[in-house]
């Protein structure tokens, strides 16, 4: 929720296609729509709004709204329903009173031209049609007698101007994405930014407060888990943006963030509206991330996509878990753009994506930070859940670890004196660390190519032993060292003690006994209170046979392992063909 300011530029709707031009509101007003949570963010001066696409159309209704800047028939009844604002009198005497000043409030209702011609969407436009003009006047109102300290007051007198101009844009969350990345440098989709037209300095008749942007999609969502309507949830995003535009700005400070908060409380109560104020309502969101997913929804078929429903946008899965090597990442262990196109489509519908690898955390946010998915909106972060380290290690809400298992110590002096005796490259994973014995290409392989943290040399096997717990050993070494020797020996010598698992050919992983990927979704599952029959996984190795079986759809590329195909649902491509984003597409939808 941050203010963008824009100055010396066009409305957006002002630049939209108008369909219908619908006639001054003058009669009753009515009220009953959702919400949702704002943004608005600052931008350089006299800089011009984005330009979108030539194909980029919006579908419009102009409202022009006539009312009194003194008690009239609408201002006077809309003015008494804040009790706590005194109406301003008429003078007393014998001479008559100067015909009342009219202001006119011109209010554009936009529908971005990619959302679906669904009968919700055009009927939530014509309530807003009379539910935006209402919330202005009620807002203005309360602009007369305001004691905030925190308020910019560059808009105070309402009354000076002739005219004031707001365009209000339904659109989905590709678009206001866009919009987040170009002004904000955030990609992702968010519920509600604000763009303030306002030029304190600009001695003019009209008074362009400037755009409000929802997403619809966003909005639906949080409207599910917080437990009312889309109506709802939109209206208590307009009135947020509103009041961005009209100079309130939580993010300065503590005291500006509540009275802020104050001021949206009182302009819902004024109009009689559902839910609390997007503030109230974002400091009761316990899991941010749970608030964006979506539900199941059998009839969200090839059907339902191509009317553009609404239904639609609600994904068949909350969560999908992902594999790395070998699955999201391709022989060349990086991530092709089509995954990365269909994990930015998966989020922006709501679905949680939760990465479950053999690796350590710090190597998948490098590995996604390259591709734009690491950090806030992204995939993974500091604070986002998700299985590492063979399931050794498992963070929960906020990125919080609440699993850990660490290595028998006799057995990591063992395997490390096998690594001295044998010349076999060894590396103990500690959380975020990488320890080894002696420096070897393929040690350094594991930090170039496979993006974990560089391997500290630590000279002797205690000194290693001692420096921490270990949660998992790795030995690399050829394809057929492996099967032929090393997995043999260390099958027997820690049987009981620890187990051995394989995500590659070429690699042996130690990891502590009854642990496994599986076992650490089902505890970030009870953690997070998401049944399996929302999760959808994908993997590729025998070391995601566990995960698979969990899953309510499980997900074995074209080059798994004959133990993870075994087990899938469904056989897809490989992942030098894409293969996640292909399922992604063709299943979580």
């Amino acid at each position: 929720m941050a203010k963008i300011v824009v100055r010396a530029a066009l409305p957006l709707a002002a630049r939209a296609r108008l369909l219908h031009s619908l006639p001054p509101i003058s009669s009753a007003l009515s009220s009953s729509l959702s919400r949702a949570s704002p943004i608005s963010f600052p931008l350089p001066f006299l800089s011009p709004l984005p330009s979108f696409s030539s194909k980029t159309q919006w579908r419009c209704f102009r409202i022009p709204f006539l009312c009194s800047s003194s008690p009239g028939p609408f201002s006077g009844f809309l003015a008494t329903l804040r009790g706590f604002r005194k109406l301003r009198r008429r003078p007393t005497g014998k001479k008559q009173a100067p015909k009342e000043k009219q202001l006119e409030l011109k209010v554009n209702i936009c529908v971005e031209e990619e959302m679906p011609d669904d009968p919700e969407i055009l009927s939530i436009a014509e309530m807003l049609r009379l539910n935006v003009p209402m919330a202005m006047k009620i807002a203005f109102d309360g602009l007369k007698d305001s004691e905030y300290k925190t308020r910019d007051t560059s808009i105070d007198d309402v009354d000076k101007y002739k005219k004031v101009e707001l365009s209000v844009l339904l659109c989905n969350d590709n678009f206001i994405c866009k919009l987040n990345k170009e002004w904000r440098d955030e990609d992702y989709a968010t519920d509600v930014l604000s763009m303030s037209q306002h030029i304190p300095q600009l001695d003019i008749p009209i008074l362009m407060l400037g755009d409000i942007i929802i997403s619809v999609e966003t909005a639906a969502r949080k409207a599910e888990a917080r437990g009312h309507t889309l109506i709802d949830e939109i209206r208590i995003l307009m009135i947020h943006g509103l009041l961005h535009l009209l100079g309130f700005d939580h993010e300065m400070s503590n005291e500006a963030e509540a009275e802020m908060e104050k001021e949206e409380e009182l302009v819902l109560k004024s109009l009689g509206w559902k839910g609390k104020g997007l503030i109230r309502s974002t400091h009761g969101d316990v899991h941010v991330r749970s608030l964006q997913s979506g539900r199941a929804d059998g009839n969200a078929n090839k059907e339902t996509k191509k009317a553009g429903s609404l239904r639609f946008y609600k994904p068949k899965f909350s969560y999908i878990f992902c594999d790395m090597d070998g699955t999201l990442l391709n022989t060349r262990s990086q991530i092709s753009t089509e995954n990365v196109a269909a994990l930015r489509e998966a989020i922006s519908r709501g679905v949680n994506i939760v990465i479950a690898t053999g690796k350590t955390r710090p190597a998948v946010i490098s590995a996604l930070k390259v591709v734009g998915l690491a950090g806030k909106g992204g995939v993974v972060s500091e604070v986002s859940p998700g299985v590492f380290l063979q399931g050794s290690l498992v963070y929960g809400g906020q990125g919080r670890e609440i699993f850990r298992r660490s290595l028998n110590q006799n057995v990591c002096r063992e395997a490390f004196l096998y690594s001295l005796e044998h010349e076999v490259p060894l590396i103990a994973f500690c959380q975020d660390r990488c320890l080894t014995l002696f420096e070897h290409p393929l040690v350094d392989s594991l930090h170039s190519v496979y993006h974990e943290p560089k391997a500290e040399v630590i000279p002797s096997v205690e000194h290693l032993v001692a420096a921490a717990e270990t949660q998992k050993l790795l030995f690399l070494d050829t394809a057929e060292g492996v099967s032929s020797t090393l997995r043999p020996y260390w099958a027997e010598a820690t049987k009981g003690l620890a187990g051995v698992v394989q995500a590659q050919p070429d690699m042996l992983e130690i990891v502590p006994a009854g642990t496994s990927k599986g076992c650490g979704v089902k505890i970030l599952l009870d953690h997070l209170g998401i049944p399996a029959k929302e999760i959808m996984a994908i993997g590729d190795g025998e070391n995601d046979v566990e995960m698979l079986q969990l899953a309510s759809l499980a997900v074995a590329l074209g080059n798994a392992s004959d133990q993870a195909k075994a087990v899938a649902d469904v056989i897809g491509d490989t992942n030098d063909e894409h293969g996640v984003a292909k399922a992604i597409y063709q299943y979580a939808f």
